[in-house]
């Protein structure tokens, strides 16, 4: 999960964070552990709708797909995910060739400079996606948290 979805995971499971917020354990999970040095592992779920051998939709086009919406182009979003605008340009173009209408549109060159923007679609792709991500991990929460047990911290 990602750490925009990170207020809404419900239960003992933990968002993924960014490398400079897992340096330390945040307070939460410092009480909740006391003197021991455990930490919480990574649990994510990674639906993939898979079309003609391809991945037609998986979560790296949904964080791809939020990165546009939040930056207003596929470059200013990839330079955020630290991807190449080529590769980022090409999970784009293969989403949008997957689905029945695109997610994204366009916009060349002018006095604006351009940019893209989602379409009801491409919203709609991140609001579902999101919350199958959020119900399942709510559906399998106790576990999760059996599982995670089992981890080494």
């Amino acid at each position: 999960m990602t750490a925009s979805t990170k207020d809404r995971t419900p239960g003992p499971v933990k968002a993924r964070k960014s490398a400079a917020q897992n340096t330390a354990p945040d307070s939460a999970t410092t009480d909740a552990v006391g003197a021991s040095s455990r930490r919480e592992p990574d649990v994510r779920f990674r639906m993939r709708v898979i079309q003609h051998e391809t991945v037609a939709l998986g979560p790296g086009k949904v964080t791809l797909l939020e990165a546009v919406r939040d930056h207003g182009s596929i470059s200013a979003a990839a330079r955020s995910l630290n991807m190449s605008y080529r590769r980022a340009w090409l999970l784009m173009d293969e989403l949008n060739r997957a689905l029945e209408s695109p997610a994204t549109v366009s916009e060349h060159g002018g006095q604006s400079g351009g940019g893209s923007t989602l379409t009801a679609v491409g919203e709609e792709i991140i609001r579902l996606y999101r919350g199958i991500e959020a119900r399942a991990a709510a559906a399998c929460a106790p576990e999760i948290a059996a599982l995670t047990k089992l981890v080494k911290g």
